[in-house]
């Protein structure tokens, strides 16, 4: 077996694990900052916060130890745009709001019946598409290349002038503190379980790619769990497998897919559900659109940066973080709240 087919397979074991956990568990940022703010339950985003505690304590680890160097990934830019990130994190924030989810929560919600998932995945993944080399990719390159910016460091640690493990341990302890500080999030396995279990395959993706990945004269592109592109490469896959590899990221949304669906099966919550009307599908259309442009100006979405980019310690993950939650709020509590967009 090559190390490609390798790396995919890995891909396709990670994608069963996040869809069977996160079906399994709920595990949903939206839902976590919903239920948060309107009935002041924190257990999803606590659920979220254990599981950037394990994601970067885990990534940061394998990166002390010499196992891989994070360096090359996608999240950590010589220089950054100041407005398209925090912009794009907050379309992304906003369009998860009006479909209900994000992208990696559509897919779990598609593998257990939902059929307004699929038309949130189709939008996004063909808005990211136009996004990244379509019809809109001329106006995001000139955006970002009048607002861009040399950053003075890459990453924390660079910008405080420490060792990296410093940072990661304080900011690590004190999301697991603050995630462990409620006796219902204690007395909750299932949100617990659910934040270690995709906290871990953060640094199990790095793994996948960076080490078994490892070629020296055709090298894995260094990678791990996150859904605009991959979304966006397996509707083109879909459509152009002929003659082309199965990367990385696409095995894990068909991994998401039919892990979402085992567990529904097993959970026997496995529903057929639709739209209850046009608006809302244009709702959910909107939002699919929004996630899709918004999720390639931030360089990631909820996972992709709030997860993957923050184990790296990225700073614009936390331009990225930053407008994904106004984005969120401005849905949920602000003045653009739309009365019946509820986190499912």
């Amino acid at each position: 077996m090559s190390h490609t087919e390798l790396v995919a397979w890995s891909g396709l074991v990670i994608g069963l694990a996040f869809g069977a956990t996160a079906q399994a568990s709920g595990f949903c940022l939206l839902r976590g900052l919903n239920h948060s703010w309107t009935t002041g339950d924190s257990r999803k985003l606590r659920a979220f916060a254990l599981a950037m505690a394990v994601a970067l304590l885990g990534s940061q680890a394998l990166a002390a130890l010499g196992v891989l160097s994070l360096g090359g990934a996608l999240y950590l830019p010589p220089s950054a745009s100041w407005l398209a990130v925090p912009l794009g994190g907050a379309l992304f924030g906003y369009g998860m709001v009006l479909a209900n989810g994000c992208g990696a929560r559509s897919l779990v919600l598609l593998g257990s019946g939902n059929l307004r998932s699929f038309v949130v995945l189709v939008c996004l993944g063909l808005s990211a598409a136009m996004t990244l080399s379509g019809l809109l990719a001329p106006l995001r390159v000139w955006l970002e290349g009048a607002t861009t910016l040399a950053l003075p460091a890459r990453d924390l640690p660079g910008l405080l002038g420490v060792p990296a493990w410093l940072p990661a341990l304080v900011l690590g302890c004190a999301l697991t503190a603050w995630a462990l500080a409620s006796r219902d999030f204690r007395a909750s396995p299932r949100d617990w379980l659910g934040g270690l279990v995709i906290g871990a395959l953060v640094p199990a993706g790095w793994l996948a790619t960076g080490v078994l990945g490892f070629d020296d004269f055709e090298p894995v592109r260094l990678a791990t769990l996150t859904f605009i592109a991959p979304i966006a490469d397996a509707l083109q896959y879909a459509m152009l497998a002929t003659g082309t590899r199965l990367g990385f990221g696409v095995s894990v949304v068909a991994g998401v897919l039919a892990g979402a669906l085992a567990m529904a099966l097993v959970r026997r919550d496995f529903a057929w559900q639709g739209f209850s009307g046009p608006g809302h599908m244009g709702r959910s259309m909107a939002g699919g659109a929004l996630m899709g442009i918004g999720g390639v100006l931030a360089l990631g979405c909820s996972i992709g940066q709030g997860l993957s980019g923050f184990s790296t310690l990225a700073l614009p993950t936390f331009a990225a973080l930053a407008g994904i939650a106004a984005g969120a709020w401005l849905g949920i509590k602000g003045p653009l709240t739309l009365s019946n967009s509820t986190s499912t």
